[in-house]
């Protein structure tokens, strides 16, 4: 029998508890984000159990049950009885435009435990799960991850940060929005330049449906959305493409890089932001590359492979790799313009 050495085994050991910790806590950071229990607690705090019970509507019991797991989590601040969050705690569960707001991830993690039927079946054939097939919340949940990313930075840091692109938007530009989802990314783009003209496209008639809805509850007049595939959308002469964490779920993103480019004005700019990645497996041996090749698993990896050639880039597919796939469509110019904890932005002309 293999000798074993205990101080690793004990660093293992507590480290997936807690790992499980989190694991367990993700339907309750849910019923705490749907039941208004976190915006209750950072208007009313500090409160007791009771008191925030009354106050969001819910049974006292459950309330106090909840609040010990949060506060064992320290996901709430607790101190003589009573229960508050800290600043952080508030900006992390309580403030939907904070930056680090991470509900969207507790929804989207809820979403690939759903969803483990399908993928797991697809590890024995080979084939993928497609993108409509998948979970069911999965949809808005992604759009809910990638919210407070695209709010505090696409129209403040990303757009100026191209060459040109943001003195054209003002003047009044021609933008495609390929792979939009529920049309977050191009609302925020449409109200920030009101003289420019959006066009968002998605494979997914559910998320235009839900897009449409979306632009139709903004009053907003510069903005359409279509169904379309990222390699034969409709229209041309296009002073600004972007493609927001989409490039490297589709089937195939040659192609995509190809149309993009016959698609584009002479001189416009293709915006490509995907997640943060390191070329190697050994540079992303860490928390953010964890979480993303996890995603890229039950979610990214599957999509492609239910696509066309299903080439299948997956989440950590790195700068180079993309790079690569970009040049082929006949871009000449590629270069990391911007970059977050989460994201890269690439420009391509």
């Amino acid at each position: 029998m293999t000798q074993l050495d205990e101080a690793t085994l004990n660093e293992l050991v507590g480290r997936i508890l807690g790992d499980l910790g989190g694991a367990v806590s993700v339907p309750l950071v849910r019923i705490g984000d749907a039941l208004g229990l976190y915006k209750t607690l950072k208007e009313i705090g500090p409160a007791s159990a009771d008191q925030l019970a009354e106050a969001a509507g819910c049974s006292p019991r459950y309330v106090r049950e909840w609040l010990s797991a949060q506060a064992a989590s320290s996901y709430v601040h607790y101190e003589q009885g009573r229960f508050s969050l800290t600043p952080e705690q508030s900006f992390v569960f309580a403030e939907p435009d904070s930056p680090v707001n991470l509900i969207g991830g507790f929804d989207t993690a809820a979403a690939m435990v759903e969803n483990q039927p399908k993928v797991q079946a697809a590890f024995k054939t080979g084939r993928g799960v497609a993108w409509g097939d998948q979970a069911g919340c999965l949809f808005c949940a992604v759009a809910r991850l990638f919210r407070p990313g695209y709010v505090n930075a696409l129209v403040q840091d990303w757009l100026p940060a191209l060459d040109g692109v943001v003195d054209r938007l003002k003047a009044g530009a021609v933008v495609a929005d390929v792979g939009c989802g529920h049309g977050l990314s191009t609302i925020l783009m449409a109200q920030a330049f009101p003289a420019s003209r959006f066009i968002g496209y998605d494979f997914h008639p559910a998320s235009i449906a839900a897009a449409t809805a979306h632009a139709r509850s903004h009053g907003l007049a510069n903005l359409t959305f279509e169904v379309g595939r990222a390699q034969d959308f409709g229209g041309s002469g296009f002073d600004l493409i972007t493609c927001f964490d989409c490039l490297h779920d589709m089937g195939d993103p040659k192609a995509a890089s190809a149309h993009i480019h016959q698609a584009l004005k002479q001189g416009g700019t293709w915006m490509v932001v995907e997640p943060m990645a390191g070329n190697t497996l050994e540079e992303n041996i860490n928390p953010v590359g964890r979480l993303y090749y996890a995603a890229s698993t039950m979610i990214c990896v599957p999509t492609s492979l239910a696509q066309e050639t299903g080439l299948a880039l997956g989440a950590q597919a790195g700068e180079t790799r993309l790079a690569e796939v970009i040049r082929s469509g006949g871009f000449l110019r590629v270069r990391r313009a911007a970059q977050t904890p989460l994201n890269m932005v690439l420009e391509a002309t």
